[in-house]
């Protein structure tokens, strides 16, 4: 049998997990499952787990010489996505990790300003704005500028999942977005306060 190239390898065993995954939650999520709720609290247990197995993975390939570019390959993101993602860079100020100063849940109060636009709640999208965004962007333009991007490129299929990562003083939430004719990228950027100091919506390949 000829030796696998490294694609392969990958390949390979990006398969074998999967194939482990389904083995292992198969019986979990079968209808004869003694319990729904604990193969809820299972699976998120076992999520945690794997996102942290996913960051000590991603710091060791760097470790070994790996550059953010192939990382990125295997996860099938782009180098920039995987270093946001994993990357702990330091800030130049202070020395410290930037991720310490993230604001907490940051992706999820993300998730939730967005949930809050698609089902049309526009003042409590805007709850959480600070004073120079909220003179531009009320509830009423909110409405507008939502029906003009929906009519633009059509109704929102799918949301991606939010990642956020620091940028100086900020922090960013980004959620992929799939629409009827086009996909864009939400980004969201939270100051120390937790007050939402930009709101945009990004077209493919823009940073």
């Amino acid at each position: 049998m000829p030796n696998e190239t490294g694609a392969d390898a990958v390949g390979s065993a990006a398969a074998g997990g999967r194939a482990a995954a389904r083995g292992l939650l198969g019986p979990l999520l079968s209808e004869e499952s003694a319990s729904p709720l604990d193969a809820i609290a299972f699976i998120q247990g076992a999520a945690s787990e794997i996102g942290e197995g996913m960051q000590a993975a991603v710091q060791r390939a760097r470790k070994a010489g790996r550059t953010w570019a192939e990382v990125g390959q295997v996860l099938g993101i782009s180098r920039q996505a995987a270093f946001q993602r994993f990357g702990r860079p330091a800030d130049p100020r202070t020395g410290q990790p930037m991720v310490s100063s993230m604001l907490p849940s940051a992706a999820e109060r993300g998730a939730a300003l967005l949930a809050d636009l698609v089902a049309g709640r526009w003042a409590q999208a805007c709850r959480d704005f600070d004073d120079r965004v909220a003179q531009k962007l009320d509830a009423e333009r909110m409405a507008v500028m939502w029906a003009r991007l929906t009519g633009m490129i059509g109704l929102l299929e799918q949301l991606g999942e939010p990642l956020a990562y620091q940028a100086g003083d900020l922090t960013l939430v980004e959620i992929p977005l799939s629409f009827e004719a086009a996909e864009r990228t939400a980004r969201i950027a939270y100051d120390r306060e937790g007050k939402v100091a930009g709101l945009h919506f990004l077209p493919p390949g823009f940073t």
